[in-house]
């Protein structure tokens, strides 16, 4: 297909060129959930026995875990839609920091490395520029459990002093409900002695999930999905063969797909107490979502303003905020957004404006005045959920809209302009 766009609109580096205005239908799936898998993946740490992951999405950032565990010692073998990890050779004890510079889930290697070795040297995570990611909450933790860290230039370093280097269960309370530091603790919790209890836990489902990996190599964990988590450490774990759940954050983004466009898509799987605050929200503001036990149906035709607030699960998700945005730019009314989670995660806003979005900004809250339609422009996206909500935008918006930041799309969404074609869009990708 020749490009639509006229010689002086040429953009060399890579994007996603958006011919808006076409109506969705059909099915589409959903592939694993990236934040899931990454933590999984850091699981294969704590057992020398081989751990094969099915259901996980080609991702950079997958790659980029790849690369992680086996600077460690870690041999990799990748399938299709699957990973298999064999942590039999853990030889190291701290990632060299030109690969874990990008990748914020890097981070969860300090737990496991700890647990199995006595000792782990991991340096900050990075990742997308969207606020603070404080690690207080880990290190804390960790010490409860008995390691002893320091951070220095920029590098976290900790060691279990006495003989046996084994950490020590113990009663933690989390300040916050970090879903980062309540994964990193229970993988840690996993290989040590006695009994750790982990309070105002993070509930997400990614939490459940790697609770129930953690169960499947042999170990003890019950209470996930609460606020209280409880692991009876266990002298050692085996192997396992081990499904990730769907993506709750991409099967939301699709769902938004179906009602920007003012569709009826079916996406599937989809498992619905994942997506329980987006669903009410989308109800609300005048969708029709039918769950059939697999996947579920969403139509839509009239858009009402609506408010949302981001809050920990099960609370409206800070990933699906901006996506969300992009839909109520263009519905009845004015919609009040705030932003709670993070403090820089609303760099969009100024992106939608371009397209014609009528928003403005007090702090973290956005008000949105709904407009009659969106025009294409030439858009960049800030951070990975930024990226989606531009290619949301770019559906619905009249003409060709060309969205640049695709390094951060592609971290988190599995060929999602191969996906939206199939079902009706029109989306051509350019550049390397």
């Amino acid at each position: 297909m020749t490009s639509i766009l006229a010689p002086s609109q040429k953009i060399l580096t890579p994007h996603l060129e958006i011919r808006g205005g076409a109506r969705l239908s059909g099915e589409v799936r959903v592939t694993g959930a990236k934040n899931s898998a990454l933590v999984l993946m850091a699981a294969s740490l704590l057992s020398a026995e081989p751990l094969r992951l099915r259901n996980v999405p080609g991702l950079s950032d997958i790659q980029g875990m790849v690369e992680i565990l086996e600077s460690l010692g870690v041999d990799s073998k990748r399938g299709e839609s699957s990973v298999e990890l064999n942590g039999s050779g853990l030889n190291q004890s701290s990632p060299p920091y030109e690969l874990v510079n990008g990748l914020r889930a890097s981070f969860f290697c300090i737990g496991p490395l700890l647990a199995r070795l006595g000792v782990a040297r991991v340096p900050l995570p990075g990742g997308c520029q969207i606020g603070a990611r404080p690690v207080v909450e880990h290190v804390k933790g960790l010490k409860a459990l008995g390691a002893q860290v320091t951070i220095e230039h920029g590098v976290v370093s900790a060691v279990v002093p006495g003989r046996g280097h084994r950490l020590t269960g113990a009663r933690i309370h989390l300040d916050c409900p970090s879903v980062g530091a309540t994964e990193t603790l229970m993988m840690a919790a996993a290989l040590a002695e006695g009994e750790t209890i982990i309070e105002n836990a993070a509930q997400e489902p990614e939490v459940v999930d790697l609770a129930g990996l953690i169960i499947a190599m042999g170990g003890k964990v019950r209470g996930a999905g609460t606020p209280s988590i409880t692991i009876v450490g266990m002298e050692r774990l085996h192997g396992a063969d081990y499904m990730v759940i769907p993506d709750r954050i991409e099967a939301g983004t699709l769902l938004l797909a179906g009602a920007i466009t003012r569709s009826c898509l079916r996406v599937t799987p989809v498992i619905p107490d994942h997506l329980g605050a987006v669903i009410s929200k989308l109800e609300e503001a005048g969708c029709k979502l039918e769950a059939d036990g697999i996947g579920m149906t969403i139509s839509a035709d009239r858009i009402r303003a609506v408010d949302l607030r981001t809050q920990p699960f099960p609370g409206f998700p800070t990933d699906l905020q901006a996506p969300f945005m992009s839909l109520l730019a263009t519905a009845e009314g004015t919609s009040v957004i705030t932003e709670a989670i993070f403090e820089n995660r609303l760099q969009h806003v100024a992106e939608l404006q371009r397209m014609g979005a009528a928003i403005r900004t007090q702090g973290n809250t956005a008000f949105v005045e709904g407009v009659p339609g969106l025009s294409g422009a030439p858009v960049t996206g800030s951070d990975l959920r930024a990226s989606a909500a531009m290619v949301l935008a770019g559906l619905a918006a009249e003409g060709v809209t060309m969205v640049q930041g695709l390094q951060h799309l592609d971290r988190g969404y599995d060929n999602l302009e191969g996906k939206l074609n199939g079902i009706g869009a029109n989306i051509q990708r350019h550049g390397l």
